[in-house]
């Protein structure tokens, strides 16, 4: 990511989006508006996060485990690998 910054600077509008997604759920939590009509708000703010999540995975693997692949040590190597299983298991979890 750090090579790319027309990318950072994507995900930070993303993220700005996101965060006013968030509080617009929490105006209308302070509203009492239908319960329907939050579910859906929260439902697009998961998905614009998921995004942002395939977008830095994206990255990541592009970037930062090619490189390690093809130019770092054998422990480089793995410890990309071992990143990405932690991250992984992590979501399978929850």
């Amino acid at each position: 990511m750090a090579e790319q910054p027309k990318k950072r600077e994507a995900i930070v509008r993303r993220l700005n989006k996101i965060e006013g997604q968030v509080r617009g759920i929490n105006r209308m939590l302070e509203e009492n508006r239908y319960c329907i009509d939050i579910l859906h708000q929260v439902q697009a703010t998961k998905a614009a996060l998921t995004k942002v999540e395939t977008v830095l995975l994206r990255d990541h693997a592009s970037a930062c485990v090619d490189e390690a692949l093809q130019k770092g040590t054998l422990e480089e190597q793995r410890e990309k690998i071992v990143e990405l299983v932690g991250l992984f298991e992590g979501v399978r979890a929850k």
